[in-house]
């Protein structure tokens, strides 16, 4: 039924239901989501439960207080997350969400049984989606029962990467070619790299500055931005397996199983390389970037490339992300999107931007 208003008729405004939420993952990200709760955006999520690897807390006065992270890596109760979940069943919301913010691969495996339980699921993990495709088909079966996957945090923290390749596949635009860099600390390393300085340098500083992981060979492996591409190219429709990406690892084999403590010491070890490939880059008036690529023959590729200085990604400023898509209605020049894409605050926004999506 609609209001009457100035002779001109009016929706009625309607109540917008409460979300009720259980984070998985206190660290940064799930920090940062903690604080936009406090905020107007934020006011209608319900937290019924928080845990981080060890404790969790499910009373609506320790959830409500400021410093709950801050608590929780102190101590609480035992981490038990069929608590949790019975905690998240046993809210009134009609709208039930499990937010992973954590990097668990154990933890991921579980998404398919969320939601085959009705749960939505909003998360910043890659682990599932970017992993094995069975993976991937089993969140898609899981899915067609009717609740909601949320993944936009999985690529490109708040920008929006996957919407906009899901909304350009829905409406039959396919992709015919992704290119970007999709890494921050890539982004960082080889924005800033000019030859005059060895990389291990840079290195140690996109280290102290937080854009790497507390081991860089996370990072330096590619892994990570294969799992990237892997979420788009599937999200576009295709098939991709891991083993159909070529990786390249910027970590010699000698560095790669050794402990940290020992890898750190003998980040030089890299700089000969680096020098050379970008002396050969220079000498042909090109730029040396970390990219992935996907076509829609099927090749895919993560690594060292030498582009144009008029290439989207030649321009790019301290840690940004780029998303380069191709498609036979962005043909001539490619739909590009720019802007950070690390970080807690726009991964944590992403987060809930996917929860409030779902009414």
């Amino acid at each position: 039924m609609s209001a009457v208003l100035s002779g001109a008729l009016v929706p009625r405004a309607t109540a917008r239901r409460d979300i009720a939420v259980v984070l998985f993952g206190t660290g940064k990200v799930g920090g940062a989501f903690l604080q936009l709760l406090r905020t107007p955006a934020g006011a209608r999520l319900r937290l019924v439960g928080a845990a981080n690897s060890r404790h969790q807390q499910t009373q609506p006065s320790a959830l409500a207080e400021r410093r709950l992270r801050e608590r929780l890596d102190a101590g609480g109760e035992a981490r038990d997350d069929a608590a949790l979940l019975r905690a998240l069943h046993a809210h009134g919301a009609r709208d039930k969400v499990i937010i992973d913010a954590t990097a668990s691969a154990e933890l991921a495996q579980r998404h398919p049984e969320w939601l085959a339980h009705g749960c939505h699921v909003v998360t910043a993990n890659k682990a599932l989606a970017g992993g094995a495709l069975q993976g991937w088909h089993a969140l898609q079966a899981a899915c067609a029962q009717g609740a909601h996957y949320g993944n936009s945090a999985t690529v490109g923290a708040g920008l929006p990467a996957i919407t906009t390749v899901r909304r350009l596949h829905a409406c039959g635009d396919n992709l015919t070619r992704i290119e970007g860099v999709f890494s921050g600390s890539f982004s960082y390393l080889f924005n800033h790299y000019d030859g005059r300085q060895p990389f291990s340098t840079l290195l140690r500083e996109a280290c102290a500055l937080g854009y790497t992981e507390p081991d860089p060979r996370a990072d330096l492996s590619g892994e990570d931005v294969a799992r990237k591409l892997l979420i788009l190219a599937r999200t576009a429709g295709q098939t991709l397996e891991r083993d159909q990406v070529e990786v390249e690892n910027l970590v010699p084999e000698a560095l790669r199983d050794i402990p940290r403590d020992e890898f750190l010491s003998r980040l030089d070890e890299l700089d000969a390389t680096i020098a050379a490939r970008f002396a050969t880059a220079t000498a042909r008036g090109r730029l040396l970037r970390y990219l992935a690529c996907f076509e829609a023959d099927g090749k895919a590729r993560v690594g060292l490339a030498e582009i144009p200085r008029d290439h989207p990604a030649a321009h790019l400023q301290g840690a940004d992300n780029l998303f380069a898509l191709s498609t036979p209605r962005y043909a001539q020049r490619p739909l590009v999107i720019q802007g950070a894409g690390a970080g807690p605050e726009v991964t944590a926004q992403a987060l809930l931007g996917d929860v409030l999506a779902l009414t």
